[in-house]
């Protein structure tokens, strides 16, 4: 993996400051309010540029690990302010973190190899995500961070919804509740401007149909799923409030290390054998980091937290995912598609086997050194298998924030 250049994506109160400052600039044009808090009490806060009825809703920070949004949304808030043909006839809302909870125990804000990300790693679970919730939750039960989330577009009924998301290793992807034609050959352009690969086959949208290379539009409720086992269905998450107002939504990944082995579209010659030994493999390394639980568990009594929560629930995913690869029909054929999945179930154990790891150093316990291991074992043949390389962290900010201003423009123009 090729050195990196100094990077740091800023915490959530170095966010807060930046939208304070603008807003202290521009008066007139912008304003900083809290909408919400979290289940730690923390505040969520919403920056608004503009005054026109018609409103894109962009939000940062729904996954703790994926650290790049929260930079994009700044650049995008900063540009909007500065261009006014931006905001002539649209208002932009910038949620500056929808998990604050989340991003403060993902603790990597400048990392330097897969091991440096994955040894500060978080991502909470389902239940807990804000945009996941309602897929996994009754609506009584639903985290004050999704009840901001859907209140704040009631609110605005944004005409667009662009959510910033993210992979550690990877390519370039965009979902869509509704299609938006015109976006995909200008992410296409943007993608290899900054080379960056485009994930064509993303295994985060087995099955969708695509408007172009990347470009995936999302399902209807009448379709199933390509992973039945998986808890959290796009189809139920809070992507499809804006619905109720006419709007839609628009997810963004990048990569933070990109490979172009997702972005192969040629037929793979065996994807269903391909698909049951990653099920193999998938089930091989969650085992691993069970034995390492179960040995732990008795030292660990007492010991309880997100951490912990977290690990053990993408465990409990891995047997269901297993099965569904082993013995349903492969929902893509290419190699990209493969690779998509292969980059998934080397994901899963490995952020299982993370936090594992953060509970028991915490812990002091005498299983650490030989998890820590198996860690830094596993980020190597992910970087070595993918060939990583370092995508620079304004090429992912770049990328990102073209895609938002394209799918602004083409959205705006399919509502007229």
């Amino acid at each position: 993996m090729s050195p990196l250049p100094e990077l740091r994506y800023p915490s959530v109160p170095e966010l807060v400051a930046a939208a304070q400052a603008l807003a202290a600039q521009e008066p007139g044009l912008c304003a900083l309010r809290q909408v919400g808090v979290s289940r730690a009490g923390r505040p969520l806060h919403l920056l608004s540029v503009g005054h026109a009825r018609r409103a894109v809703l962009v939000v940062a920070g729904a996954h703790a690990n994926e650290p790049t949004g929260g930079s994009t949304l700044r650049v995008l808030a900063e540009r909007v302010l500065a261009e006014r043909e931006l905001r002539t006839d649209t208002s932009w809302h910038f949620l500056l973190c929808a998990d604050p909870d989340g991003a403060s125990l993902h603790v990597t804000p400048a990392p330097r190899s897969l091991l440096d990300y994955h040894l500060g790693f978080y991502r909470p679970t389902g239940a807990e995500q804000p945009e996941w919730s309602p897929s996994v939750l009754p609506p009584d039960r639903l985290p004050p961070e999704t009840r901001t989330l859907t209140g704040v577009i009631d609110e605005l009924r944004p005409y667009l919804q662009v959510t910033l998301h993210g992979t550690d290793l990877g390519g370039s992807w965009v979902q869509l509740t509704k299609d938006v034609p015109g976006l995909a050959e200008p992410f296409a352009k943007s993608a290899a401007e900054l080379h960056i690969p485009v994930e064509t086959g993303a295994s985060d949208a087995a099955g969708w149909p695509a408007s172009g290379p990347g470009v995936h539009v999302m399902p209807g409720p009448e379709t199933g799923v390509a992973y039945p086992s998986l808890p959290d269905d796009a189809r139920h998450s809070t992507w499809y409030h804006a619905h109720r107002y006419g709007g839609l939504t628009a997810v963004v990944e990048v990569p933070m290390w990109a490979s172009d082995l997702v972005d192969d579209p040629a037929p793979h010659p065996a994807p269903a054998a391909a698909m049951r030994r990653l099920a193999t493999r998938l089930l091989r390394d969650s085992r691993e980091v069970e034995r390492i639980l179960a040995e732990a568990l008795p030292r660990l009594e007492g010991v309880d937290g997100p951490l912990l929560r977290a690990s053990r629930w993408a465990l409990e995913l891995i047997p269901g995912l297993a099965e569904d690869w082993t013995h349903t029909s492969p929902a893509g054929t290419t190699m990209a598609y493969v690779g998509s999945v292969d980059a998934f179930g080397r994901r899963l154990p490995l952020r299982a086997a993370a936090m594992l790891l953060r509970v028991l150093r915490e812990a002091d316990d005498r299983a650490a050194p030989r998890l820590e291991q198996l860690v830094a074992t596993w980020c190597d043949a992910f970087a070595e298998r993918f060939r990583a390389r370092w995508v620079p962290l304004e090429h992912q900010v770049e990328h990102q924030s073209r895609t938002v201003l394209v799918a602004a423009q083409q959205a705006r123009d399919r509502a007229a």
